[in-house]
């Protein structure tokens, strides 16, 4: 399952995500791993909750961002939560369509592996596809 806490830039997503993960990661059975765009928000963290820079690892399009996630899947049977912080920017898209796609990739995969994903999305909720909307759990 993906989930979406959507709105404009600088109205307060990231403080949101960060609290939920915060939360979470104290009843969590299971790893919980943070992707951002950057390590700013390393004290902001958990220190059980793995924080990964995305950039580190010269992600270039949505097709390699999915790779990655596959990647972290793969190397972590006990994965519980993979919060996804400036998500349109980890996997380098803008486009309606592609955010579609991309939403219903990252789906499929947390409904396979057992894993829930929660995303920040710097868009305005009526900004996004119909597809995507039902996904939404914050909106800004």
């Amino acid at each position: 399952m993906i989930q979406l806490v959507v709105g404009k830039k600088g109205k307060g997503k990231t403080k949101i995500v960060l609290d939920m993960v915060n939360k979470e990661i104290k009843e969590a059975t299971g790893n919980v791993v943070y992707l951002d765009k950057s390590i700013d928000h390393m004290y902001e963290l958990n220190n059980k909750i793995r924080l990964i820079n995305v950039k580190d690892y010269g992600v270039a399009n949505a097709d390699e961002f999915v790779g990655f996630i596959r990647g972290i899947v793969s190397q972590d049977h006990d994965l519980e939560q993979i919060y996804l912080d400036s998500f349109l920017k980890l996997a380098n898209i803008d486009a309606a369509e592609e955010i579609e796609k991309l939403v219903t990739k990252l789906d499929d995969i947390s409904d396979t592996y057992h894993f829930k994903i929660v995303a920040s999305v710097s868009k305005d909720e009526s900004e996004l596809p119909e597809a995507v909307k039902s996904k939404v759990i914050v909106s800004l």
